[in-house]
This record gives structure tokens, sequence and C-alpha cells, in this order.
């Protein structure tokens, strides 16, 4: 394995390479690793697999992907760049997961971080409604609802729903009124002085 001034050998694949092969390693005398940086690559991915398996974990092996194309990390689909997310911090460009996994992902979190459950107990939660709107009993429920003071689920509900009772400030005696408003009973006020009314209690 010659040296000159613009290769060097490698001692993990024994080759001779040129010096671009081979990462900066200030520690060492000609300034470069002695490792090419394909064997850097595997060692370094063959350690991950064995200190995962260590852990119980499994590593799914990289496939090659065609030009344009990129395998997600969620759903493991080889796919073309049009279905992802251009990343700042990757470095192929594409974000490590499709928009379709990035969107499911985003949708797991929300619920974790907004309402404290998990997208199986939500959907346990729609079961025990038989799929339905807990209040209009017709759409389907899509909408977690709960209580802005204390952050307690109250069931899930349709998308008209859940705005009803949000742009009615979350008030059950605001509710009531409307309540007896659509009865034709509507909660008027009583002047009992000038300029001076009355709520019914």
């Amino acid at each position: 394995m010659a040296e000159s001034a613009h290769s060097k050998p490698c001692t993990g694949c024994q080759r001779t390479l040129p010096l671009t092969a081979f990462a900066a390693d200030r520690n060492r005398r000609d300034g470069l690793q002695v490792r090419c940086r394909q064997c850097v690559a595997e060692y370094g991915a063959e350690h991950y697999r064995r200190r995962q398996a260590a852990n119980g974990k499994v590593v799914r092996e990289k496939r090659d992907a065609p030009a344009g194309h990129k395998e997600c990390r969620g759903c493991g689909e080889i796919k073309p760049h049009s279905e992802w997310h251009r990343s700042t911090t990757a470095s192929e460009g594409p974000s490590t997961r499709c928009k379709v996994c990035r969107a499911a992902l985003g949708r797991a979190d929300h619920l974790r971080r907004q309402y404290g459950m998990t997208e199986a107990e939500r959907d346990d939660l729609i079961s025990s409604q038989m799929g339905a709107c807990s209040i209009c009993l017709a759409a389907p429920a899509v909408h977690v609802d709960h209580c802005h003071e204390t952050g307690r689920v109250r069931g899930v509900l349709c998308f008209n729903c859940n705005s009803a009772i949000g742009k009615l400030g979350d008030d059950p005696d605001t509710l009531r009124r409307a309540i007896a408003y659509l009865e034709g009973n509507a909660w008027k006020p009583t002047l009992v002085a000038p300029g001076v009314y009355q709520l019914p209690s």
C-alpha cells in the first residue's frame, strides 16, 4: 500500500485512496483519519446496530433508493422527493419522514401535549360513543373536547358542535338560555327603573 502526496492507505479496507476520501483528524501527523470515510461510516453503523440490539431494538437496514427518491424512517417506503417536506438539518435535503408520517406524528404529538392522551385512548373514547358526536349524535366524532379550566377531556364532538359550544364560551347558563330561546321561551330582561334592567335568575 503505497502512500503519496495525493493518496494514502486505509487501515480498514486496505485500499489506497485519494486524500479526499479521508475525514480530518488533527491528532494525526498528516491531519487525516486512518480509515476512509466509507469504513468509518460502516463501523459507526455496525456499532450503532450492536448498541441498539443490546437494548432490544431492531435497526432497519437502509435500502438503496433511486435518484430523486428516499426511504421514509417512519413507514419504511421509498417515495419521490415530492412526498417530503424540505429539511434544513437533514444531510440529504428532505426530512427523515415523509409528509404522511410527519402528519400522523404531528397529530399524535398534539393529542399528547394538548389532552394528555394517546391515539388509542382517543379511538376508545370514540368507540364508546358509537363513533358519533356526543351532542348531535349524528355527525362523526372527530374533535376532542375538553374543559379549558381543568383540562379534563369531556368527549369527542363533530366540528359544528365543538365550534358552537366554544363560541358560546363553554358556559352552561348561556347554553341553557340558547335552549330556552330555541323552545320559544326567550329570556328577556325586565325594566325595573329608567335605564336599569333585571335579568331573569
